[in-house]
């Protein structure tokens, strides 16, 4: 069989992507499914409680993510290097941590719920029932994060089809859970907008026992043997290398959530109506923005394998392979959500008014995402080396000093469709300082290993 080293780069990206994406759109479909199990059956001001809460789950999952990103590059490039026991040793040092994250998070969110909820501005006639969901979802959190931190190790072992099928088992068990618990089928008691929680904890369990099972039963390099149980410890060493990379991601990846929260309380000021319309856009946005980032992502994990393997000569082409298949991927997706806009969004939002408003606003910044993607390859490839410092101060600069102020500004001269107006000109702007600091700084560095 021929070695992925041998095999044209697209088919390399192809068959890491492939099962990625299919994960994204599987966790994307979640959310989705959830959205139209309780805007169709419970109304929009069910959709609009549950929307209100979207950013305080993501501020946790981003923490998570960036944590991931920096240990996958660690695990590719020990993989890279048939480091199997190093592997291991960063498998269950940042397993250890996110379960330590998931925890606090479980702590400070079921505590601070309403308070938070209300620094947001959500509407008073959500309040309560956003308040109840808010608390369930953090009770869930310590399984959540740990479930998405294990599958994203995973990928940097070119692991990508088992989190697909953990996926598809947590997918399936939501899909039947929620419609029963909304209705109270089968004898179970009708939960409302709680409905969603319940069904993901319950999912987020199935699959994770899924993953284990089928790990130990492949002999996985990070299944959970003896040997990567003795290493679920917060490892200084491990862990410092890891918060090298992944804590400046990860800050990015809160000032992103922080910002979405801004953004969410501009909106909010325009009421629920364009609370729902928010909740459904951003549905819609995840399936091209998540598609993107696995091109990123996938962009990191190679460049990270082949520094390992010392095949440095494969950076550049793995750099503008990323960006053709963001070109093509992205933009057919792009292409389809404006075209069946119209439709994507009527199985959110049942008010024609409200729908139609939102289909404007994702007009205004769709396009945009193609921007975005490529500027995350960028990024990507940069993080694959270690470097990830001046990247993320980048992108927090766009954010804080471009996004959020252009963001008030145009909502205070256009109103609510101003605030979408913002995002085009903040991944304009990364682009243009993400390739400038790649060309004129990073291509001169010398790229060594860092485990």
């Amino acid at each position: 069989m021929q070695s992925p080293v041998q095999r044209p780069l697209w088919q390399v990206y192809l068959i890491f992507l492939a099962p990625m994406v299919l994960s994204n759109f599987l966790q994307g479909f979640s959310g989705t499914l959830n959205g139209i199990y309780i805007g169709q059956m419970l109304g929009t001001h069910a959709l609009a409680a549950v929307s209100g809460m979207f950013p305080i789950v993501f501020f946790f999952i981003a923490l998570v993510i960036g944590l991931g990103a920096g240990a996958s590059v660690l695990i590719g490039q020990a993989w890279g290097a048939r480091e199997t026991a190093m592997v291991k040793a960063i498998t269950g040092a940042t397993l250890t941590l996110g379960a330590l994250v998931g925890l606090i998070a479980a702590v400070l969110g079921s505590l601070f719920a309403r308070p938070a909820l209300q620094v947001l501005g959500t509407p008073l006639d959500v309040l309560d029932e956003a308040v109840g969901y808010a608390q369930m979802m953090m009770l869930i959190m310590p399984l959540l994060l740990v479930f998405i931190l294990y599958t994203q190790l995973l990928r940097g072992v070119s692991d990508t089809v088992s989190p697909l099928l953990a996926l598809i088992v947590s997918t399936l068990v939501g899909l039947l859970l929620t419609p029963a618990l909304i209705r109270g089928w089968i004898g179970l008691p009708p939960m409302g907008i709680q409905s969603a929680a319940y069904a993901g904890l319950a999912g987020n369990a199935a699959a994770m026992l899924f993953l284990v099972l089928r790990l130990r039963h492949k002999q996985h390099v990070m299944a959970p043997d003896r040997e990567l149980l003795a290493a679920l410890r917060l490892d200084r060493v491990i862990l410092a290398k890891v918060l090298r990379i992944g804590l400046p991601t990860g800050l990015q990846m809160v000032v992103l959530s922080l910002s979405e929260l801004v953004i969410l309380a501009l909106v909010n000021s325009h009421g629920s109506q364009a609370t729902a319309a928010y909740g459904a856009v951003t549905q819609i946005v995840n399936y091209v923005q998540f598609p993107a980032l696995s091109i990123a992502i996938t962009a990191s994990i190679l460049g990270a394998q082949a520094i390992g393997a010392e095949r440095l000569e494969r950076i550049g082409p793995i750099l503008r392979t990323g960006l053709l298949i963001n070109l093509c991927l992205t933009g057919a997706l792009i292409l389809l959500g404006y075209g069946s806009s119209h439709w994507l969004l009527g199985l959110f939002i049942t008010d024609d008014v409200a729908r139609a408003n939102a289909e404007h606003l994702l007009h205004i910044m769709l396009w945009s995402l193609l921007v975005f993607g490529f500027q995350a390859v960028f990024g990507g490839i940069m993080r694959a080396s270690g470097v990830v410092l001046m990247p993320v101060i980048i992108t927090i600069f766009c954010v804080l000093c471009v996004e959020l102020p252009m963001a008030y500004l145009f909502n205070v001269h256009f109103g609510l469709e101003g605030v979408w107006m913002a995002f085009p000109v903040t991944y304009l702007t990364m682009l243009g300082l993400q390739i400038a600091y790649y060309r004129l700084v990073w291509r001169h560095k010398q790229i060594t290993r860092l485990v």
